[in-house]
């Protein structure tokens, strides 16, 4: 019998991702001028209000109210109707120093010895439903939400919406795991003051339906395109007006949408969230890693869905355990036990290691904070930093190094595809 599957997608508008792009973008000017910092920082939004608190570890100091107020401002919290803006908005910092029991456990004389910076267990996830190895409902949620801000910066074709939004996808698939068709989409989104709360609802759902999902389906391949149908059961705003919106309607924190962040509720989640922390917290290296391997594994055609988890003790160098299912799908004569055998011998997991491998002490993570941190493409490009104590810094950086397949070749060989 066919079965249904729900992702969601939130905006770079919605107070916990402006959170997480503020605890980042803290992170990324941390790392910009001392690519050794540990930080692990948090975010709190709310009515006219920013926190921000955690622990930081840093030869650098940088202006942590500064960087807050211009990250709410690129989002496009820029009015007083908002409620919350980047120039009036106030800005508490509680940043400490990391505690030393626990960096004692991380930093090591040798860098390749370096402990993991907590406990816990990561996944990471790839499946061939789609050419980012994402699943289907996540990557058309993300899509939208991609889309609807676009439109928003434009105020063209839609001149009346705000940055918070959310977007849920709803996909019909056969017995054997095949999407059929899209069954239901939702999309609330803030929207500016209306003169008649009927006309208001009618225009937005028109709007979303003839201009936004068409500019969806337009940058689909023809397979996928074709999963929308007349059939779709739209629910645009239904719960009425939405113009109180962003964090003076809801506070916001850092690392409150973690499905939303990897796998949309597929494959599963280990429970640590990643933004505002430095690569030595596995918490997000490892979960990068594994996302990695997962992408490489189905794309080497080993399976054609692939869950890897891995875990560790805190200060402990090796992992404790790396696991791996293939959900039936495997392509090859080995048991699951077998290929995540082959698995730790191919791909490194020391927390310094993967540091190493995915280049992550570097200034990447501003980019992540919003609709995904996994499924986009790799890039190269320049950023630049500016401190009023410690000058202009230019990188050039590699992004979202954990999608690249530059190890399909190697898993063909040791698996003998």
């Amino acid at each position: 019998m066919a079965y249904l599957f729900t992702s969601e997608s939130v905006s770079e508008g919605h107070p916990d991702k402006i959170a997480d792009q503020i605890s980042d973008t803290l992170l990324d000017n941390f790392l910009a001028f001392d690519p050794e910092s540990k930080v692990a920082c948090e975010t709190l939004v709310t009515t006219g209000q920013v926190v921000l608190a955690g622990e930081v570890k840093s030869d650098t100091y940088i202006d942590v109210q500064n960087i807050a107020r211009g990250v709410i401002n690129d989002i496009g919290y820029t009015k007083g109707a908002y409620q919350f803006s980047g120039d009036s908005c106030g800005v508490i910092s509680l940043i400490h120093e990391q505690s030393q029991d626990i960096n004692q456990g991380v930093d090591r004389a040798s860098k390749e010895e370096q402990g993991a910076g907590d406990q816990g267990m990561m996944f990471g996830y790839a499946t061939k439903e789609t050419g980012n190895y994402m699943p289907l409902a996540l990557d058309i949620s993300h899509r939208i939400m991609i889309e609807l801000a676009k439109l928003r910066r434009e105020e063209k074709e839609i001149t009346y919406l705000r940055p918070d939004a959310k977007a849920q996808v709803t996909i019909e698939y056969s017995d054997d795991n095949v999407p059929q068709k899209i069954v239901a989409i939702v999309v609330s989104t803030q929207h500016d003051e209306f003169d008649e709360d009927e006309k208001m609802l009618a225009k937005i759902k028109e709007d979303i339906i003839s201009i936004l999902i068409p500019r969806v389906k337009a940058a689909l391949t023809d397979d996928l395109a074709k999963l929308f149908n007349d059939d779709i059961t739209y629910h645009i705003n239904p719960t009425g007006k939405f113009v109180i919106g962003g964090p003076h309607g809801d506070a916001g924190l850092t690392g409150r949408k973690i499905i939303v962040d990897t796998y949309g509720g597929k494959g599963a989640h280990g429970g640590g969230a990643f933004s505002g922390k430095d690569p030595s917290k596995v918490d997000r290296s490892a979960a990068y890693a594994a996302r990695h391997i997962a992408k490489n594994l189905v794309a080497a055609g080993v399976a054609d869905e692939v869950l890897v988890q891995v875990s560790y003790a805190i200060g402990v160098v090796e992992p404790t355990s790396i696991f791996v299912d293939t959900y039936g799908t495997k392509k090859v004569d080995l048991s699951n036990g077998e290929i995540a055998a082959k698995v730790r011998q191919l791909f490194d997991m020391r927390p310094a290691a993967i540091e190493e491998r995915l280049k992550l002490r570097n200034p990447i993570y501003r980019e992540t904070a919003a609709y995904g941190h996994m499924g986009k493409d790799p890039q190269t490009i320049t950023k630049v930093f500016e401190s009023p104590y410690s000058g202009r810094v230019e990188k050039e950086v590699e992004l979202f190094t954990w999608e690249k397949l530059d190890y399909v070749d190697q898993v063909k060989e040791v698996f003998g595809l």
